[in-house]
């Protein structure tokens, strides 16, 4: 038989508020038994206790006993010193949910397990109206939640395991449906002002701060859709959830379903010192929150409204130089990236971007400074991530389809590696914007089934860019994404590396100074009310002329070139976008103008020469930066007597000097070299003095006579990558 363990004698008599004093291994107070101290003060007391066994001698009146006797002769039971408590049998013959179980379960709730609730900010009184309660289930005790159904009848039990075995939390019956937490709440008229939280113990602990507090009983993301008509309309409703991905995302979902229920919305956030995950529970109790600053220093009106007639027009120099307070030079990598994220706050105008660049470039780093610009809830920064971790993750299981359901409207992804090639193509139509809605199906592991079909329904159209280190790209990436790589040039890296001292030299004044610079403010205050108009559609004037210019520019034209305009459009549209307010506009359309146009092919002219050849901007420049002149500096010094190719050892010395490292011969001859001849920027040929060896030989016009027969050579410039190229000799 299970040996009963109890609390220290010390522990009990300060529960009791009885004073006491300690002499060595003994405790001593005044005599509880009989009036035997009844003149003495605490030092003169004579009720002796052993500090480690709890027994007691009074060496007046002679009561000798244990810390159960006492516990017995002071009004409390076995259960209210128990360590492990023995709960009585169950005098029901079964564990059917009814009243009577509840009722049984709070009966038993034990002392420790009452203290315990206390610590979590819940009072007795409310702990004995909501018939907290503890019991037995599954093989294992737990602390015992009763719900009621909508007609106030007790529906099931919320489990929360034993606080000093584990976490773990469940229902009894399993498998049931979630109910709110608790109806009455909304069925009284008279409470005109509720807070919607994600837990029970949260609401408890609301409650007994007297704040009128509702809640799913299944977590963040299950509050219903049809749960709004018993919330009904006239009421001022809050809404705080964990300090968590997960419950920023449901605060904002339950807040769009009561606000249009016309309710007036407000979203608390709660201070970033309840930690990551932190709850209302750590609030109240940890930090020893003041319950009124909930309502009135971190509540804010859902949608959120901001005066946006602090806001001018803002030149493409202004934003140019806000982002570089963070971001130095790459002027139009950064506008372009931020383009690209602000394209996500349209209907169907969003494009994507590819970083392809070698390690340490900072590939990673402009599209994730940006982003620190936008709402952090609008932002999915993903490491490697394979389909099904993804859908998981992602998506909301929706009942009725038996699947998931992954709304990916109006959200920036940023996968800071080149993500699984599986996930790649799963996400392809999405990414070409062929259409909005598409159904997929994807394999999962069961445990008695083995695999498994799931559904998965792809909503909406996000802004994702891609971080790699890898360089070759297939085809049908290449064109969905706009091609991009970081500046590597000596002032940019001088620059940055000043800019990183003056950060990590004292990283809390740098967040404070950046913080609080006014424009970097505005800039992200601006990003929010943008997102707040809910702009869905917008027209460009006179198009005809985009075309035009467009036309001029490329005279011969490809099949990229069909997406190509679709990114110079969005382009244009997201420039709109930033000064919407002083655009054309019809409720949720406005219409982009001339200075948008103009804007626009301003950094389409310089990011669009790399994206003809397919090509990342960095592999285009090594071309142009270091073969193209050690080309020409190898052909100055031969005098004219032949065209002499290049060898991939003089390459790797040219970008030596250029670069100031080395470049990895395998990637030179596996990634860039392949890539540079699909251009049709370079051939090699093998070097007719040693067959092993390859030279490398730039598609630029030239008059060199070859060394093998002493005739003129003309290696044609490729006028496009579709043209054949190759040395043609005379």
């Amino acid at each position: 038989m299970e040996t009963l363990k109890t609390i220290t004698i010390k522990e009990y008599l300060t529960r009791k508020n009885i004073a006491f004093r300690e002499i060595g291994k003994e405790i001593a107070t005044h005599c509880v038994f009989s009036d035997c101290d009844k003149n003495n003060n605490v030092a003169e007391g004579h009720l002796y206790f052993d500090a480690e066994t709890g027994q007691y001698d009074c060496k007046k009146c002679g009561a000798r006993g244990n810390i159960i006797t006492l516990a017995k002769h002071l009004g409390d039971s076995i259960q209210d010193i128990a360590l492990n408590p023995i709960t009585p049998k169950n005098p029901r013959k079964s564990t059917k949910f009814d009243a009577e179980l509840v009722e049984t379960c709070h009966q038993a709730l034990p002392a420790h397990i009452r203290l315990y609730l206390n610590a979590r900010g819940i009072t007795d009184a409310v702990i004995d109206e909501f018939k907290l309660g503890w019991g037995k289930f599954y093989g294992r005790w737990w602390i015992t939640i009763p719900i009621k159904d909508i007609y106030g009848a007790f529906s099931f039990f919320k489990l929360r395991q034993d606080p000093s075995a584990g976490s773990d939390k469940i229902t009894y019956p399993k498998g049931v449906e979630a109910q709110i937490y608790d109806w009455d709440m909304l069925a009284n008229v008279s409470n005109k002002q509720i807070l919607i939280c994600e837990g029970e113990m949260d609401r408890l602990a609301l409650l007994s701060k007297n704040i009128t507090a509702i809640t799913s009983t299944h977590g963040a993301m299950t509050f219903k859709q049809e749960w709004c008509e018993k919330v009904g309309k006239g009421r001022t409703i809050y809404i705080c959830y964990d300090n968590d991905d997960a419950g920023k995302k449901g605060a904002e979902r339950v807040a769009k379903m009561v606000e249009s229920g016309g309710n007036q919305t407000y979203i608390i956030t709660l201070p970033n010192e309840v930690g990551e995950g932190g709850d209302i529970t750590d609030y109240l109790v940890k930090l020893n929150g003041n319950p009124d600053d909930l309502f009135v220093k971190y509540a804010k009106e859902y949608p959120e409204k901001i005066d946006v007639s602090k806001f001018k027009p803002l030149l493409l120099q202004d934003l140019t130089a806000t982002l570089g307070l963070t971001i130095k030079q790459d002027e139009e990598n950064k506008i372009t990236t931020f383009l690209c994220e602000l394209s996500a706050f349209t209907e169907n105008a969003q494009f994507n971007i590819s970083y392809n660049a070698p390690s340490s470039t900072g590939k990673s780093y402009i599209p994730t400074e940006i982003a620190r610009l936008f709402p952090a809830e609008d932002v999915m920064e993903l490491a490697y991530c394979s389909p099904t971790a993804f859908f998981h993750d992602v998506g909301e299981w929706n009942k009725d389809m038996k699947g998931y359901v992954v709304d990916l409207s109006r959200k920036i992804l940023i996968f800071l590696d080149q993500p699984h090639n599986e996930l790649l193509a799963r996400l392809r139509p999405l990414l070409s914007h062929d259409k909005k809605e598409i159904c997929l199906k994807i394999t999962d592991k069961s445990q008695k089934f083995g695999l498994k079909t799931k559904n998965v329904l792809l909503k909406g159209y996000p802004s994702v860019i891609f971080c790699t280190a890898g360089l070759r790209i297939d085809e049908q990436e290449a064109t969905r994404f706009l091609l991009l790589s970081p500046e590597i040039n000596q002032e940019k890296l001088r620059q940055g590396i000043l800019e990183s001292i003056k950060k990590e030299a004292d990283a809390e004044s740098y967040k404070g100074w950046l913080e609080e610079n006014p424009e970097r403010k505005l800039l992200k205050e601006r990003i929010r009310a943008i997102k707040l108009e809910g702009i869905q559609e917008i027209k460009i004037a006179n198009y005809p002329k985009v075309v035009e210019r467009f036309f001029d520019k490329n005279k011969i034209l490809k099949p990229r070139h069909q997406r190509d305009i679709k990114r110079l459009v969005s382009i244009i549209k997201s420039f709109a976008l930033i000064n919407l307010w002083w655009r054309e506009r019809n409720e949720t359309t406005i219409t982009a103008n001339q200075d948008d146009v103009e804007q626009a092919f301003k950094i389409w002219d310089v990011i669009s020469e790399s994206q003809e050849l397919n090509l990342p901007p960095y592999i285009y420049n090594l071309y142009q930066e270091v073969i193209l002149k050690a080309w020409g500096e190898k052909n100055d010094d031969s005098k004219g007597l032949s065209v002499l190719g290049l060898s991939r050892q003089e390459i790797l010395q040219k970008h030596f000097a250029v670069y100031g490292r080395m470049l990895d011969t395998n990637q030179l001859r596996q990634q860039i070299l392949p890539m540079l001849e699909t251009a049709g920027l370079i051939v090699q040929e093998a070097d007719q003095n040693d067959k092993r060896k390859m030279l490398i030989y730039p598609t630029t016009q030239t008059n060199k006579n070859n060394s093998e027969n002493q005739s003129g050579v003309n290696i044609e410039q490729a006028n496009n990558s579709e043209t054949q190229c190759g040395v043609i000799k005379n």
